[in-house]
């Protein structure tokens, strides 16, 4: 058997070198998945305003779901960093908790794609046109079909990042882009000699991405020496009870973290439509912008994740320490320029998504200004409380996390946004400032927990053995 070697703790340039190289990748894989739906949104545009509407009804359902199973399979990223950092060489632990992932994978899909066929249901309560619910209700019925793939692929996804390459993330990402594209071009309107299948073509299309993403994930890992090792997808139909009880453990308090911050947002956009379309319409585009600055300190939770894993399953308190800190300034620092642009140039960003000098848009223009100048005061603990979890994940400290979001978002948050939008006359502009409050407790609160983990235990863990952790791109 290979003998472990001593581990060397990084000094503070090594770890933000590694960390900024696996945080870079993944965070342009989150953008381009943005850029992903982006397409979607483009092509279906073109068939009317109520394909348009019908579809996102459906990604709305839809989106939280995967969103959350995403969260549950995503544990499996703390389990291979632990293995990682805590064995050489740890062929065995990583192959059986990559499996139980794909497993995991496949069933809380299955019953995702139960719980999106709750959409029509959920629109009849909502009181939505007829006509919208059957277009929504056409498109759900298909769409439902990439859920499983696309979990899959996430769970390949963890592990080609951990093992370090995330470059692999980014490129495939990328590379769907562009199968996208070509699949609602031949789907939607029946070119390149497909059928012309309307809004179902577009979900047609979404599901030809996911299993191309799935099929490259594979093929990258098959073809790839340090990846290929691991074998992965040799007896995958051996079971691992113990593995699949760490993952609900882990996987379970993160998915209803994201329900939990998913919700509150879904919850601000039906509080802001009843304030008036032109509110409504603000808050979106502003949102929108909020949301695509988020994905870089969501790539930076990512990797803080698999980076304090590793010193983790070392037993290295202070890889952990500095792990931590290095993710959590990269993040607030990046978040920090956002913020910035959002006060210096907010024209300049909202023409991303709407023309400012048209008339037509002048009463949106005016509430997204005002939201923007909001968002920008929350940049920073938005993105302070996504890498202090991803941190406190690398500990695979979930469940109490969980109830900080739980209460962070839905206590002062909620509470902020009810109060002051419905009982002052601050309306969207009191909405935003109770978005704002969640934000700020989640971050002062998790970001506290980081800071105390050696005195609650966290750090602590059985075994001793160490070995040095994979630089992203190393082979």
């Amino acid at each position: 058997m290979q003998q472990a070697t001593a581990l060397s703790t990084p000094g503070w340039g090594q770890e933000i070198r590694a960390t900024l190289a696996l945080a870079g990748p993944l965070a342009a894989a989150n953008l381009l998945q943005m850029l992903t739906y982006a397409v979607d949104v483009i092509f279906i545009a073109r068939l009317g305003e109520e394909e348009l509407a019908a579809s996102a009804l459906a990604v709305s359902l839809f989106g939280l779901v995967l969103w959350a199973l995403t969260g549950l399979t995503g544990a499996v990223a703390p389990l291979i960093a632990e293995a990682m950092g805590a064995r050489a060489p740890s062929l065995r632990p990583v192959r059986r908790s990559v499996r139980m992932a794909l497993w995991l994978a496949v069933l809380s899909g299955t019953l995702g794609m139960g719980l999106c066929l709750l959409l029509d249901p959920v629109m009849r309560l909502s009181g939505q046109a007829p006509a919208i619910r059957a277009l929504a209700n056409e498109y759900n019925t298909v769409i439902i079909f990439s859920m499983v793939p696309m979990l899959m692929a996430a769970v390949l996804r963890n592990f080609v990042s951990a093992l370090g390459r995330p470059i692999f993330a980014t490129a495939i990402t990328g590379a769907g882009i562009f199968v996208n594209a070509i699949a609602n071009y031949a789907f939607i309107f029946g070119n390149l000699g497909a059928p012309a299948l309307g809004l179902s073509g577009a979900a047609v299309a979404t599901i030809i991405t996911s299993l191309f993403t799935l099929a490259a994930y594979v093929l990258a890992i098959r073809f790839d020496r340090r990846l290929a090792r691991y074998r992965v997808f040799g007896r995958w139909w051996t079971p691992d009870w113990q593995r699949m009880r760490l993952l609900l453990v882990i996987g379970t308090p993160i998915a209803l973290t994201i329900t939990a911050e998913a919700g509150i947002f879904g919850a601000a956009a039906f509080i802001m439509g009843r304030f008036g379309a032109a509110e409504l319409a603000g808050h979106t585009v502003a949102l929108q912008l909020a949301a695509l600055a988020f994905q870089v300190p969501f790539g930076v939770g990512q990797a803080a994740a698999i980076r304090v894993g590793y010193f983790y399953g070392a037993r290295d308190p202070k890889g952990v320490m500095r792990a931590g800190w290095v993710a959590l300034a990269i993040g607030a620092g990046f978040m920090s320029l956002t913020a910035l642009a959002m006060v210096l140039m907010p024209g300049t960003l909202l023409r991303i998504y709407v023309d400012p000098a048209d008339p037509a848009n002048a009463a949106l223009v005016a509430f997204a200004l005002q939201y923007l100048a909001l968002a920008a005061l929350f940049q920073l603990a938005d993105g302070v409380q996504a890498v202090a979890a991803g941190a406190l994940r690398g500990l695979q400290d979930t469940r109490v996390p969980m109830w900080i979001a739980i209460f962070s978002y839905w206590v002062p948050g909620i509470g902020t946004a009810i109060g002051l939008g419905f009982f002052t006359p601050l309306e969207g502009t009191g909405v935003w400032m109770g978005l704002a409050t969640g934000l700020f407790f989640a971050a002062v609160l998790l970001t506290t927990r980081w800071n105390r983990r050696e005195r609650l235990g966290l750090t602590r863990r059985t075994g001793d053995v160490r070995v040095t952790p994979p630089v992203p791109g190393s082979s």
